[in-house]
């Protein structure tokens, strides 16, 4: 599913071509993805002009000059595709079938923006004004945030017996965090993803801290990962995980000078953690 940085590249990437411009069709192929999409979604879309488009945790939301933003969850297999009246084009990916395009957004410029989702494990809502949403509801801080901290982090991990890599993927405390992001900054941080929370040292949460913040940035910097299904707004994919340092390495030498260890994997709660036993301690 895509994380954090794969969701931000997408949303970058639909900025230009959706802001300041109005949508002047709306086809909506199907009544629902994950769950059952708005009654009034072709409505209150069609003739609305995009204010912006803002990220918060995996979800896009695009604000409208209506009362309401579109919230967009692009799932296991979610895909954007952006298409007509751009300079150079774009290129995709063949392999897209069109049964598969289950929402269509043509802007006043000739644009589409097009969802396609095999799986259909996304989801396409409204969020009104005031409304407390169910999926943003109870989420943590964004980790690239001002309010994000090692303060924050701190508290957040105080008297917790839970492992470390538990607690970071727990959008209550840190929005948008996932699997290969967390393995990653963990390995930097040289913490074992199975050490209790709260025994951490401030030295290590203020660490750990800061390479999450910086192996975020560096993967949205190259688009992302792509393992499987994700493609960047442009059709290209991303290329973050050819700099996975233990993230699906498993048998692998530990990428540290020096450290002749072995990556080894781990389950915790139902998901595989990477690491180096040598290095995280």
């Amino acid at each position: 599913m895509p994380e954090l940085p794969e969701v931000e590249t997408v949303r970058r990437g639909l900025e230009p071509h959706l802001t300041g411009h109005r949508l002047v069709r709306v086809d909506q192929r199907r009544p629902d993805l994950r769950w059952p999409m708005p009654p009034d979604l072709v409505q209150v879309l069609t003739g609305a002009r995009v204010e912006g488009l803002r990220r918060r945790s995996k979800y896009i939301l695009i604000d409208l000059d209506r009362d309401a933003a579109m919230l967009l969850h692009l799932g296991m297999s979610g895909r954007i595709r952006v298409e007509g009246g751009i300079l150079g084009g774009f290129h995709h990916d063949a392999s897209l079938r069109a049964q598969h395009d289950h929402l269509v957004l043509t802007t006043d410029a000739g644009v589409t923006v097009t969802l396609n989702d095999a799986r259909r494990f996304g989801a396409v809502d409204l969020v009104r004004p005031g409304q407390d949403h169910p999926l943003l509801a109870g989420l943590g801080p964004e980790p690239l945030g001002e309010d994000f901290t090692p303060t924050v982090l701190a508290a957040a991990f105080a008297g917790r017996k839970a492992p470390v890599k538990s607690l970071l993927l727990d959008q209550r405390i840190v929005a948008g965090l996932g699997n290969i992001y967390v393995c990653e900054a963990l390995f930097r941080a040289g913490i074992h993803p199975a050490r209790p929370g709260g025994a951490l040292a401030a030295g290590e949460i203020a660490a750990l801290w800061g390479h999450i913040r910086d192996v975020l940035a560096e993967a949205i910097l190259a688009g992302g990962s792509s393992l499987r299904d994700h493609r960047q707004a442009t059709g290209e994919m991303g290329y973050f995980q050819h700099e996975f340092r233990v993230y699906g390495r498993e048998g692998g030498a530990c990428p540290t000078p020096g450290c002749g260890g072995v990556i080894a994997r781990i389950a915790q709660s139902g998901r595989s953690s990477w690491f180096c036993p040598h290095c995280q301690r």
